[in-house]
C-alpha cells in the first residue's frame, strides 16, 4: 500500500474512534442539575419575551445556552414526549409566552393555572415562544 493512503487510513481510524469517545461521553454526562447552579440571569417571564420580541438577535446572543431564572405566572401545564412536563408561563403578549421544559417526572398539580412561580433553566431560543430546557422548579 502507498504511504499516503496508509496516513490517510490512520487519520480515518483516528477520528472515528475520537468521535465514538466524544459520543459516550457527552451521553454519559447526562443533564445538570440547576437546582443548585447561580443563574446568569434573572428576569420576568414578560421582561424575556419582550427583550426577544424587541431585538431576536441581540436577545439570542445575550441569553441563548444561559441559565435563566425567570419568575412568572402559570398559564398551563401538559405533559409532553418522552414524560416531559411543559409548563407554559403568561407574558404581556397573548400570542407568545414562555415554554419550560422538565425533564424528569415532576407533579404536574405543583403548576396550578394563575400561580405565582420562580423557574430556573437553560434558554434555547424563540420560536414564537421562549424556550427553556432542563427546568427546574424554584419557588
Amino acid at each position: 500500500m502507498k504511504p499516503l493512503i496508509k496516513i490517510a487510513l490512520f487519520v480515518i481510524f483516528f477520528l472515528t474512534i475520537a468521535g465514538i469517545g466524544a459520543a459516550l461521553y457527552l451521553l454519559k454526562m447526562g443533564h445538570k442539575d440547576l437546582k443548585n447552579v447561580v443563574p446568569d440571569f434573572i428576569i420576568s417571564a414578560s421582561d424575556l419575551q419582550r427583550t426577544f420580541e424587541d431585538n431576536e438577535s441581540e436577545a439570542t446572543v445575550k441569553y441563548v445556552n444561559k441559565i435563566l431564572e425567570v419568575n412568572g405566572i402559570v398559564e398551563s401545564a401538559s405533559p409532553g414526549e418522552a414524560n416531559v412536563l411543559n409548563v407554559t408561563l403568561k407574558t404581556s403578549n397573548n400570542f407568545s409566552s414562555i415554554i419550560c421544559t422538565f425533564p424528569s417526572a415532576i407533579d404536574s398539580h405543583l403548576f396550578t393555572p394563575d400561580t405565582q412561580v420562580k423557574i430556573r433553566g437553560e434558554c434555547s431560543g424563540f420560536l414564537m415562544d421562549v424556550l427553556l430546557n432542563n427546568c427546574v422548579l424554584i419557588k
